[in-house]
Order: structure tokens, then C-alpha cells, then sequence
């Protein structure tokens, strides 16, 4: 992958925390919990795409 989509990973995981974590305490049960797994997810890919952003060949062998 490119250097570019690891700043994507970074802003979609973003965009999935500013959204999830509202939602999860608006939205009404079982929406919740959809929401606050986007917003775990969303954080998962932002430290991902951040990880590999200063370490490129993080995963190469």
C-alpha cells in the first residue's frame, strides 16, 4: 500500500471515533452497539494507519 492510504486509514478511523461515540450514547439499543463498535474499529484503523505512517515496513518481513 501507499504511503496516501495510510492517511486514509488515519481519516476514516477519525471520522468513525466523531461519529461512533456520539451515537452510541444517542442512539436507542440494538443501534448502539453498532455505533460503538464503529467507534472501537474507527480506532483500531486510525492506530493502524498511524503506525504504519512512521514506520512503513512495519509488517514486511
Amino acid at each position: 500500500m501507499t504511503p496516501f492510504v495510510y492517511w486514509l486509514m488515519i481519516a476514516a478511523g477519525l471520522a468513525a471515533i466523531v461519529w461512533g461515540l456520539p451515537a452510541a450514547h444517542r442512539l436507542k439499543a440494538p443501534f448502539d452497539s453498532v455505533a460503538a463498535l464503529v467507534a472501537l474499529l474507527g480506532l483500531i484503523a486510525a492506530l493502524l494507519g498511524a503506525l504504519l505512517v512512521a514506520v512503513p515496513g512495519f509488517f514486511q518481513g
